[in-house]
């Protein structure tokens, strides 16, 4: 999910010779007003260890709520996302501030690719996805972005990441006929979607925007007062070892599961291009050089957590407020924040922890991060001022939003095509070919 936030360009900051990549930000110990710590200054050790434990705090929420909702480990999956925030930091060569979380984007076609109930082929797709995000980013490197704007105009993003939203809407009911959401345990849902929202408003700074994590935590100590946590998982906690590796998983391939996952490159495209933009924007740098890395790093994370058990990364908005609200954006946090993800991965008991979250917590909390995505594309389209006064505009997200959340499905041979798929390839093809159409008529036609 992605957000932006604009300054002015602060003036140069006093610094301090280091033998860290970083310059010291003025004294190292307070941001004046108007300046903000640019990726390549931080503040001293002990200020930027508290920054870069934030940036855990506020991915965290959303990182370990997608495993707990695909079956994947989720100690693995924050294991991989440490370690690939680490890898993207040292392939965009330290300029890019950016934590990798999991991508809400995977979820439904990686529960229709572990459908039979083996996560393997589901790795595979996210392994093959991560691999093309990957190409994709050299392509960029060498050719640059104005290719990626033609492609996806903002009409077509918009679409494409409200359809997802919706298309996930059953898993937040009932886990697609799993029993893992709010139809399981309706009253704890809604006192964790109380809380959530309660939350929100109640408090501000960055407590409000930890609203996801404490909602669980409120709804989680609600379902143990009333006998609403799984045995067997509380006792999987008491016997689960302080310090230990995650649990890995091999990926295996097949044609279907790469196609119901191949379509979330156009997402992952389009969300880390919006967190390079607001970054950029935030920071008063030109940052367009490090698109194609950004998209690279990104992809080799992915392909490395789709290798051994991990979901899908992506560049993380979450992450984007706390450097809007702290005005700090020194990528020595981020390195902070991925050696800490990295060290609760290796602990067997903090993921054991988490696997305790009950169904009822996790509809509640879907209900509210499902439609947030679906607002997100909505937003893509205000921001932007798509004019849906335009047909080509209007029918290109009429057609997507109900294919995707119809789930349209679509068997050719042994290959199966869901509503994510067949959206994001409707929306582009009727942006493309009304647009040509409409332009072979009137050559004034904007693009």
């Amino acid at each position: 999910m992605k957000g932006s936030a604009a300054m002015t360009p602060p003036p140069p900051p006093t610094t301090t010779t280091s033998r860290t990549p970083w310059r010291l930000h003025g004294d190292g110990r307070a941001v004046r007003p108007g300046d903000v710590v640019a990726p390549d200054e931080r503040l001293s050790w002990p200020r930027t260890v508290g920054v870069g434990v934030q940036h855990v705090v506020a991915m965290f929420g959303a990182t370990f709520t997608v495993p707990l909702i695909t079956g994947f480990p989720p100690a693995t999956t924050l294991f991989f996302s440490g370690l690939g925030t680490l890898l993207f930091l040292v392939i965009t060569g330290n300029r890019l501030p950016s934590y990798l979380g999991s991508s809400f984007a995977f979820i439904a076609p990686v529960m229709a690719a572990k459908a039979g109930g083996d996560i393997g082929p589901a790795l595979g797709g996210i392994v093959v996805a991560g691999a093309a995000l990957a190409l994709v980013g050299l392509v960029v490197q060498v050719a640059g972005t104005r290719w990626i704007d033609a492609l996806m105009p903002p009409a077509v993003t918009g679409a494409i990441v409200a359809l997802i939203g919706l298309n996930l809407a059953p898993v937040a009911w009932d886990g697609n006929g799993s029993g893992t959401g709010v139809k399981a345990q309706p009253l704890v849902a809604a006192v964790t979607l109380a809380a959530i929202l309660l939350t929100t408003v109640a408090f501000r700074g960055f407590t409000g925007r930890l609203s996801i994590l404490l909602g669980v935590v409120v709804g989680w100590l609600f379902a143990a007062a009333t006998n609403g946590l799984d045995l067997a998982t509380l006792t999987r906690l008491r016997e689960a070892a302080w310090v230990g590796l995650p649990e890995f998983h091999a990926p295996s391939f097949s044609v279907q599961a790469a196609v119901l996952v191949i379509p979330v490159v156009l997402v992952l495209i389009a969300e880390n291009a919006g967190h390079v933009k607001a970054v950029a924007a935030m920071t008063g740098r030109n940052l367009d050089r490090d698109m194609g890395r950004a998209f690279l790093g990104d992809g080799i994370a992915t392909v490395l957590a789709g290798s051994a058990g991990g979901s899908g990364t992506t560049t993380y908005a979450e992450n984007i407020g706390v450097m809007a609200a702290t005005r700090v954006y020194s990528t020595a946090a981020y390195w902070v924040a991925g050696a800490a993800a990295v060290l609760l991965g290796l602990s067997p008991k903090f993921g054991a922890l988490i696997l305790t979250v009950p169904a009822g917590v996790l509809g509640g909390a879907t209900t509210v991060l499902y439609g947030l995505i679906a607002v997100l594309g909505a937003r893509i389209w205000i921001e932007n001022r798509v004019d849906f006064h335009d047909p080509v505009n209007l029918f290109t997200a009429a057609v997507a939003l109900i294919i995707g959340a119809a789930d349209y499905t679509l068997t050719v041979g042994d290959l199966s095509f869901n509503g994510i798929a067949l959206g994001t390839a409707a929306a582009l093809v009727t942006y493309h070919v009304m647009r040509a159409v409409a332009r072979l008529r009137s050559p004034r036609v904007p693009t």
